[in-house]
């Protein structure tokens, strides 16, 4: 018997509950906005991680990763690409289990460390797209 293939993606979706957004906008326009909106609507938590707003929809947004007080399961990354090293640091030491870097966004250094840690790790995909065609 063939060994089962674990779409990563796919895990992540169906455990993760609470979602730290990277670079969530307040405006409605972004595509971080309305992704966070799409993932907000289909049951998960999300957690705004942006040190320019108060708020976004609904939720206290935080500075950044570490200041967040509760459990992540998955750090959403709307952040270009040369940015994304601290952020993934900062997953590995909140103790996140997956990181999820969007559309265009691609840091295999980063990626490395994350899995080194134990991180699920997706790169260059939609979240709400996957969840979409998932679901």
């Amino acid at each position: 018997m063939a060994p089962q293939v674990v779409d990563v993606a796919e895990k992540i979706l169906n455990s993760a509950r609470t979602i730290a957004v990277v670079g969530l906008s307040a405006n409605p326009h972004r595509p971080s906005h309305g992704v966070a909106r799409y993932l907000q609507r289909a049951g998960y938590r999300i957690i705004p991680v942006n040190p320019n707003v108060q708020e976004v929809l609904g939720e206290r947004a935080y500075p950044g990763l570490r200041d967040i007080p509760q459990p992540v399961d998955v750090v959403e990354v709307f952040r270009r690409s040369e940015f994304v090293g601290p952020i993934v640091d900062d997953a590995i030491a909140i103790k996140a289990a997956a990181v999820w870097l969007q559309d265009g966004v691609v840091d295999e250094a980063a990626a490395a460390r994350a899995r080194a840690a134990g991180l699920d790790v997706v790169m260059d995909d939609c979240m709400m797209r996957r969840h979409a065609q998932r679901f």
